[in-house]
């Protein structure tokens, strides 16, 4: 692929996939869609997946990544998995908050509590 895919580490822990977004800002429509083939084979790959989305590093995102995670979330769920986001920075979060994707997405402080929740009562 001539495109360069955005930097992505997937990680695998009893409870979770988790996948963390290196790069500090999301911003090109072509890095979202690399984003979007990277993220898809994961699930691809693992089926009924609890993937956590770590966004501890993210400072900047087009709205293009919002849509990317509603469509995320509901191939996630359409697999019989769940998806958590944590580790938001602030101002993400406040467009998170305006947007009312806060009612959408299960958010999280960090990895850790983001990945337990699965094992723990729904």
């Amino acid at each position: 692929m001539a495109a360069i895919q955005p930097r992505i580490s997937v990680e695998y822990t009893d409870d979770a996939t988790i996948v963390a977004f290196t790069d500090e800002k999301i911003l090109e429509d072509v890095d979202v869609r690399a984003l979007q083939e990277s993220i898809e084979a994961v699930i691809e790959q693992a089926g009924k997946v609890h993937l956590v989305l770590d966004f501890r590093h993210v400072r900047f995102l087009s709205s293009a990544v919002l849509g990317l995670l509603i469509r995320i979330s509901k191939r996630v769920h359409e697999q019989g998995g769940q998806l958590r986001l944590c580790n938001i920075h602030p101002g993400i979060y406040e467009v998170f908050k305006i947007t009312r994707l806060t009612n959408v997405f299960d958010i999280y402080e960090d990895v850790d509590s983001a990945a337990q929740s699965f094992s723990g009562p729904s």
